[in-house]
């Protein structure tokens, strides 16, 4: 790797294993780099590590939030000069940071499901519905368990994209999905939340049934509202 750095490094845990390796490799800045040299690569990195290369990305992406690394055009990714600020601060930035993707990343649901609703509205069939149907049974049977029901959450916005039937937008819904995951799992945890997802997911389904491809529109536009309003309301609090 150019430099020494192996013995900086120690075996990962699988869970949550880009925050592990966003440690090592924070390690590594610290005892072995200064500011403007550059990390080795990523192919390097998931090789040293023994990681896969998206959890390399994911944890140099949340260095670089903190401002210990930035990425620059035909070179690299470069340590930062650490400054007086930047260790007094990184966690309120990452936050806001954080907020500020999260909003984005809501506001392209908002773009992307309803339209997708209203499609289902016209396009599912009756085995869609009924699948549909099922998965809302499911979801409120783990509530009344008192189980956390975020598979079926998501296996809900999957089975509307599906009847969509464009296999392009379940690709992009599938990546989405994924960058909140976090987030949607943590909101999920919130009083009255899970409650007001499958009250949001039953007028949805209830508009695809009747074919009303603007009130599934409406129906899911809500529903993301409501969820957007929860979640935001999650990085005000103290402690997040």
């Amino acid at each position: 790797m150019g430099i020494e750095v192996k013995s900086e490094f120690e075996t990962i845990r699988r869970n949550k294993v880009y925050e592990e390796v966003a440690k090592q490799i924070e390690r590594l800045i610290l005892n072995k780099l200064r500011p403007g040299d550059k990390l080795p690569s990523e192919r390097e990195l998931a090789e040293t590590l023994k990681v896969s290369r998206s959890s390399i990305r994911d944890a140099i992406r949340s260095l670089e939030l903190v401002g210990l690394v930035e990425p620059r055009q035909g070179t690299g990714t470069i340590v930062r000069e650490v400054t007086a600020a930047s260790i007094v601060t990184p966690f309120a930035d990452a936050l806001n940071h954080r907020r500020e993707l999260v909003s984005e990343l809501l506001d392209f649901r908002r773009m992307l499901e309803p339209p997708l609703a209203a499609r289902a509205a016209t396009h599912a069939t009756d085995e869609d519905i009924v699948e549909m149907e099922e998965i809302l049974n499911r979801q409120q049977e783990k509530q009344r368990r008192g189980d956390a029901a975020i598979a079926e959450d998501t296996e809900f916005h999957y089975s509307v994209a599906m009847a969509s039937e464009n296999s392009v937008v379940l690709k992009v819904l599938d990546i989405l999905m994924d960058l909140l995951r976090e987030t949607r799992e943590r909101s999920l945890q919130v009083d009255g939340r899970p409650q007001k997802s499958l009250a949001g997911h039953r007028k949805v389904l209830a508009a695809i049934k009747r074919r009303d491809a603007e009130a599934a529109k409406d129906a899911m536009r809500h529903h993301i509202e409501d969820v957007e309003e929860i979640v935001l309301h999650e990085f005000q609090e103290p402690g997040l």
